[in-house]
């Protein structure tokens, strides 16, 4: 029983020598092609990979504008340790200063020194989550690189108006 179904059949003289190289040959795996050549894609993988691209294009505007969110959310906090850190004590306050932020008079009760520097332009007034704060002028240059909309803008820098009528006399019937 040592030899194989083909050598039985060559030895009963079912089949001939040619037969049984023929059946030989049909068991080998048939050969591939050539590696270059590839099957063109069907509709579907095309639509799939359609699809992925613009999953990827998606998955990369999400990504940026996460990563932004992050940077300004980083930068607020930055600019808000900064106020704190360095915002000047008003707790004595006694006078009232006014000043224009965005179209509005608003009102910030400080001490003489605080005041003298907010007129010289030593000092600043820095804006957050609706506060105003007093810090000095490095510190308010600090905060304009980050974000200049937290900074109000003063007008100590122009120069002093000149009166027109500085020369002229005043009446004597309009002086009480």
């Amino acid at each position: 029983m040592g030899s194989s179904l083909q050598e039985q059949l060559l030895k009963a003289g079912l089949v001939n020598e040619k037969q049984a190289r023929k059946a030989e040959s049909g068991k080998r795996p048939p050969k591939r092609g050539k590696k270059g050549s590839k099957p063109a894609p069907s509709e579907s993988a095309q639509s799939a990979q359609k699809a992925m691209a613009e999953k990827a294009a998606r998955d990369r505007a999400l990504n940026d504008w996460r990563k932004e969110r992050a940077e300004r959310k980083a930068i607020r906090a930055q600019i808000r340790q900064l106020i704190e850190q360095n915002r000047l004590s008003r707790d004595e306050a006694e006078l009232a200063y006014n000043f224009v932020d965005g179209g509005k008079v608003c009102k910030l009760h400080v001490t003489a020194p605080i005041r003298g520097g907010l007129i010289e332009d030593q000092l600043a007034i820095a804006k957050l989550d609706g506060r105003y704060e007093v810090v000095p002028r490095e510190t308010a240059e600090k905060i304009r690189v980050r974000d200049p909309r937290c900074l109000v803008e003063l007008q100590a820098n122009q120069e002093p108006q000149v009166d027109a009528y500085a020369d002229h006399p005043i009446p004597d019937d309009l002086m009480w």
